[in-house]
């Protein structure tokens, strides 16, 4: 169970998740990929994108015939579910005031869900701005918070956690120039009870341990190794450091 898991996280260890989104990937290529994240130890596979127009079933399937990392749907739409991933991160976009990503397309993707034996891990998604526009905002047509305005991100996860949800994910979108910046994540993670997925934005091992350093529980890596395998090991090294 994967929801366990990161509760198991919160204040004590840091995991890595690697992100793949399945119109970069092609069989081969995933299965380099595979070979190279579990001989580091990534602890958590995300799939998905903004836009997928490849089958994701098939992407996930190929994932999961090399390797047995937890493989854990991070949703655009209704149209990126799959039944062969292990969980799903149900994502409402707390942080916009489009109701299609608040409640539609939950209501689209709830018979399919309840049927597919995924385990749902309801997750209060928010937008930080990462210095330019992304797919995600162009996509969800929100604004991103203001990466200066750390006061009305945290009351937007506080308000997460009134809701019920039970993880909070803090995203500068894909190809943002800047990652969430860590006077943002520091009060959030202190101020609440769920784990901290932090995304979006992180090129360097320098981003990574400043997200884990102010209070992440997990960091979500994509484009800053989906071109250079050999740069995970020098990334996931920070995991590490601060599991030690």
């Amino acid at each position: 169970m994967i929801l366990p898991y990161l509760n198991s996280l919160k204040g004590k260890k840091k995991a890595f998740a690697w992100l793949i989104d399945p119109d970069k990937s092609n069989d081969d290529h995933i299965k380099s990929q595979l070979t190279v994240a579990d001989d580091n130890g990534v602890d958590l596979i995300f799939v998905g994108g903004s836009l997928t127009f490849k089958q994701v079933d098939h992407v996930i399937m190929q994932i999961k015939s090399f390797t047995k990392i937890p493989v854990v749907l991070f949703p655009g739409s209704p149209l990126q579910l799959s039944s062969a991933a292990d969980a799903v991160l149900l994502l409402s976009l707390i942080s916009g005031r489009n109701a299609e990503y608040l409640i539609g397309n939950h209501v689209i993707a709830a018979p399919f869900l309840k049927e597919s034996g995924l385990e749902i891990i309801p997750t209060g998604y928010m937008l930080i701005h990462g210095g330019q526009q992304t797919s995600v905002s162009y996509m969800s047509n929100t604004q991103p918070i203001p990466s200066d305005k750390p006061d009305i991100a945290l009351a937007t996860a506080m308000a997460g956690e009134m809701l019920g949800l039970k993880t909070i994910y803090l995203d500068a979108g894909s190809g943002a120039l800047n990652p969430v910046p860590m006077n943002m994540i520091t009060p959030i993670a202190s101020a609440i009870d769920l784990p901290v997925i932090i995304g979006g934005g992180i090129r360097t091992s320098d981003d990574i341990r400043n997200a884990y350093t102010a209070g992440a529980d997990v960091v979500v890596v994509g484009n800053a190794i989906e071109n250079s395998l050999t740069r995970l090991a020098e990334l996931i090294v920070e995991r590490d450091r601060f599991n030690t």
